[in-house]
């Protein structure tokens, strides 16, 4: 089978690794509530930590981030670099958009440092050391998440990888829409700060 024709396997198998909602099932696993009957809403690792289970989120977050990574990593091993970005990009629609959760999943942080890592992991320790500098100043996760996703696809660019470049602007597009009630309620004042119920 030719490259080319890898391409489009290669974005269903993302979609597929991406679209398991790990929070979703982990939650059920522990005998908690519907995750989506809480706080957001969201089948995140943020929204797993207001059930009180710390736990359950870290292992949320790293569930999530390992789809991403491990879709990247099995298509690029298949077909290549241009199959893994587009392994990247299924793993993250996957997440946002899940077609078992009628196309209602999460906000694809976790995803998106995952796909870093699988595809140019400096880039995903520049991510989540911008992540963790803006919380520790802002004490706002969302905007941490905004600010590192922003900066990354800069990153990438002046690091000499353009189509990976192209790629995260891509996927920072998607992450600011997925987060765009944030984005209201950072405007307004009246988002949820890290630590405070």
């Amino acid at each position: 089978m030719s490259a080319n024709a890898w391409l489009p396997l290669a974005f269903v198998l993302g979609y597929l690794l991406g679209s398991i909602p790990f929070g979703l099932v982990l939650t059920r696993l522990a005998g908690t509530e519907d995750l989506r009957s809480i706080g957001s809403g969201n089948i995140g690792a943020t929204n797993v930590l207001r059930t009180g289970r710390k736990g359950l989120a870290a292992a949320t977050l790293l569930l999530d981030a390992l789809k991403g990574t491990v879709a990247v990593i099995i298509a690029g091993y298949v077909a290549g670099a241009e199959a893994a970005m587009l392994a990247g990009l299924g793993a993250f629609l996957g997440h946002l958009f899940p077609v078992w959760l009628k196309f209602k999943g999460g906000k694809g942080v976790a995803v998106y440092i995952g796909i870093l890592v699988g595809l140019f992991w400096p880039a995903a320790i520049v991510f989540c050391a911008l992540w963790l500098i803006i919380a520790v100043i802002s004490r706002y996760s969302s905007l941490s998440a905004l600010v590192a996703s922003f900066i990354t696809p800069i990153f990438l660019w002046w690091y000499g990888h353009p189509a990976l470049a192209a790629l995260f602007a891509l996927l920072t597009v998607l992450l600011f829409y997925m987060h765009r009630a944030n984005i209201n309620r950072l405007l307004a004042g009246t988002e949820g700060k890290i630590g405070k119920k």
